[in-house]
């Protein structure tokens, strides 16, 4: 990808907020690090996923020095400053001590181990083994043209709706994601807090 686009001078857009959320050995890379991209790769990342800061929401951007001041210019006219404080503990995030980080990754992995685990043993229902990040994105097509305890279930959208009147399980739907068939579960919760949403969600679907 970064040769065509480098040899096409398509200007390459990478959000790299998971950069240091990542499993089972794989290594994170970012485009710009390949020839002849640096000069035609904007980045964006923050801190509100790495850090755990999403109420300290500070993003940022590293690129070629003349896009960056028409963001500036741009962004100074749609939106106030990032306040000190913020800007400080950002600045400590970014500085300080990364050690936490292998145990936190650790933890997550575990937890989405546990989750696709759960999810595999309810019946037609598939999902991807997700290399990053805190998500799981599993296939529910199968439960869509249903009727699921005298509700119908035509969407993604449905199915959320029922999943959140009916047993209390806050879902995202796969259409906002231009993903039909499909809904979006965090494990960004305790253990606990998982194990009891997958419960609610398999008695919910069988």
């Amino acid at each position: 990808l970064a040769k065509i686009l480098s040899n096409k001078k398509i200007l390459c857009l990478s959000d790299e907020i998971y950069e240091k959320i990542i499993y089972d050995d794989f290594r994170f890379c970012s485009i710009a690090s390949f020839p002849g991209m640096k000069e035609q790769t904007v980045i964006v990342n923050g801190v509100s996923k790495a850090y755990s800061m999403t109420g300290w929401r500070m993003g940022y951007a590293a690129g070629p020095r003349e896009i960056l001041r028409a963001c500036a210019k741009l962004q100074g006219q749609v939106t106030t400053n990032v306040n000190t404080m913020t800007q400080w503990a950002c600045v400590e995030a970014l500085q300080g001590s990364q050690d936490f980080l292998q145990e936190w990754v650790a933890e997550f992995q575990q937890r989405r181990d546990v989750i696709l685990e759960r999810l595999q043993a309810i019946p037609d229902i598939s999902c991807y083994k997700p290399a990053g990040a805190f998500y799981v994105f599993p296939n529910i097509s199968a439960y869509l043209g249903r009727k699921i305890k005298g509700r119908s279930i035509q969407t993604s959208i449905d199915l959320a709706d029922y999943l959140l009147n009916e047993v209390r399980i806050a879902v995202v739907p796969g259409i906002g994601f231009g993903m039909e068939g499909y809904i979006r579960l965090s494990y960004a919760t305790s253990m606990k807090d998982i194990e009891e949403g997958l419960d609610r969600l398999a008695k919910a679907l069988m």
